[in-house]
């Protein structure tokens, strides 16, 4: 309920969200906020893929520990943050979302939902 209370409070604070979910390192959703067609199951999966391979390469290019992963496509961003070393924070937005306002919103609730994890 936590989990699901932090994401809700992210999505009113900035409406430019389409997506969030928090997920384990092994892609097991904790919790969402997911339109209809996205399926939660795949889309755990895809995003702790997404961050185990990202975190391989930025060890491989000696740029420390991932902090968080940057996707930019057409129709929006997506965000994936390490929360802790129990799981990340997925949040796409849409494309006219202000950057620096949503990277301070995603790290925000970032460091709350890290106790819970």
């Amino acid at each position: 309920m936590i989990l699901k209370n932090a994401l809700e409070q992210l999505s009113q604070r900035s409406k430019m969200i389409n997506a969030a979910a928090i997920i384990s390192n092994d892609g097991l959703i904790k919790a969402e906020l997911l339109s209809a067609d996205i399926e939660p199951n795949r889309f755990g999966a895809m995003c702790a893929s997404l961050l185990s391979l990202a975190k391989r390469v930025t060890q491989e290019a000696s740029c420390g520990e991932l902090k968080l992963v940057l996707l930019e496509g057409t129709l929006g961003t997506m965000i994936v943050i390490q929360i802790s070393q129990k799981g990340v924070l997925a949040v796409a937005a849409k494309p006219e979302a202000q950057m620096g306002r949503l990277f301070i919103e995603v790290r925000e609730t970032a460091q709350k939902i890290a106790p819970h994890l």
